[in-house]
């Protein structure tokens, strides 16, 4: 069974809670459980991963490498200004594995300075405006591409 890490970045811990209006009402844990059962159901193993903290979501890039698991990734505010992130996430590409970016919202239909990625370029896709169907979609893209 092939391995895939899932990281949410800063303030996605808050889902259920934080503007329900634009992240829906389904927890960090519920996003956990639904994660693991559609990947399961796609033959993968997920793991979900969340932190507030750049340093722990670059050192998971590095993790993932190192074991060769897959990553789907919300960055959420480092989307827009991380370049360390964003070269830890080549790393991830560049050792061939797929990284999906992906986000509950879709952030071109937001505040003009959420519209500029800089991990759209290293990742192998992106999913976006879905709310918690992007994860399941990630989840199926990442089944798809490693067969």
């Amino acid at each position: 069974m092939n391995n895939v890490l899932v990281v949410n970045g800063p303030n996605l811990g808050r889902l259920g809670t934080r503007e329900p209006v634009k992240y829906g009402s389904t927890t960090h844990d519920e996003l956990a459980a639904l994660v693991m059962e559609w990947g399961a159901e796609v033959g993968l193993e997920a793991t979900l991963r969340q932190s507030d903290d750049e340093t722990d979501l670059v050192h998971w890039m590095h993790e993932a490498v190192d074991n060769g698991w897959h990553v789907i990734l919300n960055p959420a505010a480092f989307t827009h200004y991380s370049y360390a992130l964003r070269d830890a996430c080549a790393l991830v590409t560049a050792a061939g594995l797929t990284l999906v970016e992906v986000h509950l919202t879709n952030p071109h239909a937001r505040e003009e300075f959420r519209h500029a990625s800089v991990i759209s370029g290293v990742a192998t896709g992106t999913i976006a405006g879905l709310g918690v169907d992007s994860y399941r979609l990630a989840l199926q893209a990442v089944a798809h591409r490693v067969g």
